[in-house]
């Protein structure tokens, strides 16, 4: 087996990952759609491992994780090198793709960056993503940076610890009225197993997880009520429960305005969840990445719970 990645076939599979689809990267690239394929078959020979599955879009496999991440990093050198050469001009902006959660996205994440100073020439391409899955945008090289609530470091990138977003469990006041006070013969916490909720889509577990620390059925820990209205913004979130559509766990950051005009009201009062949060991103050399991770860090050093840390540097 060849051990050297030709670099063309390294860039075309990188292309086809960021395009979806052999014809699309064929036409970024200027090429034949024929010619991708016979690129990246040859660099999967080369490699002897299987890097796409061939789906729409396509997709890398785990082996294909780690060429797109090698292709990314030797992108950004490239650039970074041209530029110290003079073979293009330097007031190109920086690219920086990250991966963040709506919540974050919502409160505390944009104030971040804008603690970037102005003098530096930075593009932003954010995706919105769930916290518990940011990590796997990391693993496969599709973005550079995440906010993520996994304190393992994917393999090539450092985590600092930012601190922890709180959820609290709120509602309307008529929807609190009619289904947590006036249950006859039923327990406050038990209605949050039967009332409707609203939660942010189907892998939003953050509902189901408050219920069952306080709910326990004949067969163990129950969930939420199977009556849920899927809203998938942050905003669009608190404005449904505030709503009376249903209970939901929303940020404290989130909520507190809304229960000081009397919108929404806390329910169990003493009950919440803590989400830790951390920062991860490559190993990189590279200026407009750490300027933005210290403007990360220092906003949520005041914006979340708890002290940052370095961790895994």
């Amino acid at each position: 087996m060849m051990t050297d990645l030709p670099l063309d076939q390294v860039r075309t599979l990188l292309t086809v990952v960021d395009e979806g689809t052999f014809d699309a990267a064929a036409a970024v690239l200027h090429v034949t759609p024929s010619a991708v394929s016979q690129r990246v078959k040859a660099l999967e020979q080369r490699t002897g491992r299987v890097l796409l599955m061939r789906t729409k879009p396509v997709r890398p496999t785990e082996s294909g994780e780690a060429v797109v991440r090698f292709a990314r990093q030797l992108a950004r050198l490239e650039r970074d090198t041209r530029a110290e050469l003079g073979m293009s001009g330097t007031e190109e902006p920086a690219r920086l793709s990250i991966a963040v959660n709506a919540d974050s996205l919502a409160t505390w994440f944009l104030p971040a960056l804008s603690r970037v100073s102005e003098d530096l020439p930075v593009c932003y391409e954010l995706r919105r993503e769930d916290q518990d899955h940011t990590a796997a945008l990391l693993r496969e090289g599709l973005v550079m940076a995440a906010v993520t609530s996994s304190p393992d470091a994917v393999t090539g990138c450092s985590v600092r610890r930012l601190g922890r977003m709180r959820y609290v469990p709120v509602a309307g006041p008529a929807f609190a009225a009619r289904w947590f006070e006036d249950r006859p013969g039923g327990a406050p916490r038990d209605a949050f197993a039967v009332a409707p909720v609203v939660t942010f889509d189907r892998r939003d577990d953050i509902q189901d997880a408050f219920v069952r620390t306080l709910v326990r059925g004949a067969h163990g820990p129950r969930g939420a009520s199977a009556v849920r209205h899927l809203v998938p913004t942050s905003e669009g979130f608190v404005e449904a429960v505030a709503a009376g559509m249903g209970w939901g766990m929303v940020p404290e950051v989130q909520a507190a305005p809304l229960l000081g005009a009397g919108r929404l009201v806390r329910l169990a009062p003493d009950r919440q969840i803590d989400v830790p949060l951390f920062w991860q991103q490559w190993k990189l050399d590279f200026p407009a990445l750490a300027a933005v991770a210290e403007a990360v860090t220092a906003e949520a050093a005041e914006a979340l719970d708890g002290d940052p840390t370095l961790e895994n540097p």
